[in-house]
């Protein structure tokens, strides 16, 4: 065994204690919650752009795309366009003609301006319409079409649109690749947290994780992620491929 080899040999094994710590899962998950009323997602910019994650979310994002190297990364949710501009940025790093298509049903005139006129602005595309309607499904599976996709889906977080969005979208993710669902931390936090939103415990995205997954055996959930992260809004969100 070489150095490296027994280096990530016990990070492993630090990430499966982490895991198994009942104490310092609630406490990241205590975090999350306590942070929510400040709305601490909403501090962070990636090359200029509000990105609106968490940063631990966001290198585990860049581990997946550095390993799996996509062709395509489909997000549906664009709002500021941070986290475009963040794949993008990567797959420059990358190299070759890997790009990033943004899918939102409201892509708002000044958040559209400031996305083109980004110098990141070559690796993205972007699509105006409801990511559940079947026009621009077809649309996003044209684009796709023949690439290695990996596929992020952080829309609208009701129970019934992000099982929609996991029916028809994970077609394009294949053996080795990645479904990331977002903000399935929802169902963790207090009953009261989003008074003033249609999800909530009981109707979000990891309820519909758990669906899709008693329906559709192409997909597991990676735990050693969140178990490396502890702060995250995806926990059981991070879906890995095993089936073609």
């Amino acid at each position: 065994m070489t150095e490296h080899e027994r280096f990530l040999a016990e990070r492993a094994e630090n990430i499966r204690a982490q895991g198994r710590d009942e104490a310092l899962v609630k406490a990241g998950l205590g975090f999350v919650s306590a942070t929510a009323p400040y709305k601490y997602s909403y501090n962070f910019s990636w090359m200029g752009r509000p990105i609106i994650q968490f940063p631990q979310d966001m290198v585990a994002m860049q581990e997946i795309i550095w390993d799996y190297k996509p062709e395509i990364i489909v997000e549906t949710g664009i709002a500021h366009g941070g986290s475009l501009v963040y794949y993008a940025s990567i797959l420059e790093l990358l190299g070759g003609d890997a790009f990033v298509l943004g899918v939102d049903i409201d892509i708002r005139a000044h958040n559209r301006a400031a996305i083109e006129a980004h110098p990141m602005a070559k690796r993205i595309k972007m699509i105006q319409g409801s990511a559940t309607e079947q026009s621009t499904v077809d649309k996003v599976f044209e684009i796709a079409k023949g690439k290695r996709a990996l596929v992020c889906l952080d829309s609208n977080h009701t129970h019934e649109h992000v099982l929609a969005e996991l029916r028809l979208y994970s077609p394009l993710v294949k053996k080795g690749g990645s479904l990331c669902v977002f903000d399935t931390v929802v169902e963790d936090m207090p009953e009261d947290a989003f008074p003033d939103r249609p999800w909530g415990k009981g109707d979000n995205p990891k309820t519909a994780v758990w669906e899709f997954l008693k329906e559709n055996d192409r997909f597991v959930v990676d735990k050693d992620i969140e178990h490396k992260l502890l702060f995250t809004v995806c926990p059981d969100g991070y879906l890995k491929c095993v089936k073609d």
